[in-house]
């Protein structure tokens, strides 16, 4: 409420104002009484315990959750662990299996060399009997074409030289070279 004053100069000046009261506190004074009532409120309800119980169960379930947790990554390491040393004993198999398919391939290329060595030898000494049969059936061919043709020239040459009589005579003289 400003009441009109009047300076010399004919200026207004504000008055000076009040700030009310009720029961002899002023407006600072009721918030703090309202914040100690307030305070007296919740410790007399025990809030303060109960957020503290509330934050207990809460740090308890973290600290559960956090054990949990680690003994899960344990468990993590240890699979890990273990598969790490399956796949080195893997391929440390891998490794054994392949030289073992090398060394088996080197062998049989070596026996199929010496399998090969030995199927050309008897090979070619198959076609040399084959040849010397031939050779040998030839010249049998060739003995046995010039017998029949020295057979064949022989009884000629007796047809012609010899009638029955003279057959008789070489006859009665071979047998009596036999006796």
């Amino acid at each position: 409420m400003m009441a009109d004053m009047t300076t010399s100069a004919g200026t207004l000046a504000p008055a000076e104002e009040h700030e009310p009261t009720a029961l002899g506190l002023d407006a600072p004074a009721w918030v703090a009484l309202a914040m100690i009532v307030v305070i007296a409120v919740i410790v007399a309800k025990k809030v303060p315990s109960i957020i503290g119980a509330a934050l207990d169960k809460q740090i308890a379930a973290i600290r559960t959750n956090l054990d949990e947790a680690k003994r899960l990554r344990a468990e993590a390491e240890a699979l890990r662990a273990e598969y790490e040393g399956k796949a080195a004993a893997a391929a440390t198999e891998a490794e054994q299996i392949r030289k073992h398919a090398v060394d088996e391939s080197q062998e049989m290329l070596r026996k199929a060399r010496i399998d090969a060595d030995a199927l050309i030898e008897r090979r070619a000494r198959m076609a040399e009997d084959k040849i010397g049969a031939a050779e040998r059936a030839a010249v049998a061919e060739v003995r046995a074409k010039a017998a029949t043709a020295a057979a064949s020239a022989a009884a000629a040459l007796i047809a012609e030289r010899h009638d029955a009589a003279s057959d008789k005579a070489l006859v009665d003289r071979t047998i009596a070279r036999l006796n």
